[in-house]
């Protein structure tokens, strides 16, 4: 059933952008924390690292079954289907802002208070970039539901 694997690269795209979405709320949420909950100073921009999962795997399988006489897709292979996987989510090492306040409760013996690293405008192209990435995903599923739709009309 190859619209299954289709299903479930669209699936991991969605999956993917949701996650994205969340961090770059977290970020915009902690765009003012002065103080993390382990008392390292500042919160520290998150972002999220994505990895293609390849398919070409599944191709070679199944080619491999065939050479040997076996039906691709069967209990024996069950080849990826590609798609994409988020491998870990890590934080941006960029420096942080420095702000003088002395009247700050975080505030350093020179009075400066070390501010989170988010770049508003970096997260907004981020939510921007996700949201699109998220539509075209769903305009995928959408058109995979009609061809299978159709490809159910020609059987009646």
């Amino acid at each position: 059933m190859g619209f299954m694997n289709s299903i479930n690269i669209v699936g991991s795209g969605l999956t993917a952008q949701q996650l994205r979405l969340d961090i770059v709320a977290e970020n915009v949420t902690n765009s003012q924390t002065t103080r993390v909950e382990n008392g390292e100073g500042a919160y520290r921009r998150k972002m999220v690292v994505f990895e293609a999962v390849s398919g070409r795997d599944s191709f070679r399988a199944a080619l491999a079954q065939a050479a040997n006489g076996l039906i691709p897709n069967t209990v024996q292979a069950t080849p990826a289907a590609g798609g994409v996987r988020v491998t870990e989510i890590v934080e941006d090492e960029s420096p942080m802002k420095l702000v003088y306040d002395p009247t700050h409760p975080d505030a350093d013996e020179d009075g400066y208070v070390e501010l989170p690293n988010v770049d508003m405008v970096k997260e907004m192209a981020d939510a921007m970039a996700a949201t699109r990435a998220y539509a075209s995903n769903v305009t995928a599923l959408n058109t995979l539901k009609s061809v299978i739709s159709s490809g159910l009309e020609i059987g009646r």
